[in-house]
């Protein structure tokens, strides 16, 4: 068996999605073509704050409570703290289905830096 580390999961993962910058999603959003943001942080890191209009449904969950909120055919950016959790969750939706996913590179981290707006 070949066994890999989070690092290379992370690596493979991104190698299989597509990822999108901060610039970009900033862009979008009030658009009419707007993505529907999902934030896959844990509560802990939610409560600081989140992208304007953001669903947020935790990683460890969210294979069992997308499907009820976001339609596969949806136009989706993920975002996590740095962009490592949400590539994962990008890889895993589309083996769910979902066509039109992105993960936004630089996650949280790098929407606050940029001076993104915030909710919450």
């Amino acid at each position: 068996m070949n066994i890999k580390s989070g690092t290379d999961l992370i690596v493979e993962a991104k190698s299989r999605i597509r990822e999108v910058t901060v610039a970009q999603v900033q862009a979008t959003l009030g658009g009419a073509n707007a993505p529907v943001i999902l934030d896959v942080r844990e509560p802990n890191e939610t409560n600081l704050g989140r992208l304007p209009g953001a669903i947020v449904i935790a990683r460890g969950t969210m294979e069992t409570k997308i499907e009820a909120v976001v339609p596969r055919d949806a136009d989706l950016v993920v975002y996590c703290a740095s962009g490592n959790r949400s590539a994962l969750a990008a890889d895993t939706l589309q083996l769910m289905g979902y066509t039109k996913v992105a993960s936004m590179a630089g996650g949280w981290s790098g929407w606050v830096a940029a001076g993104g707006p915030v909710e919450g």
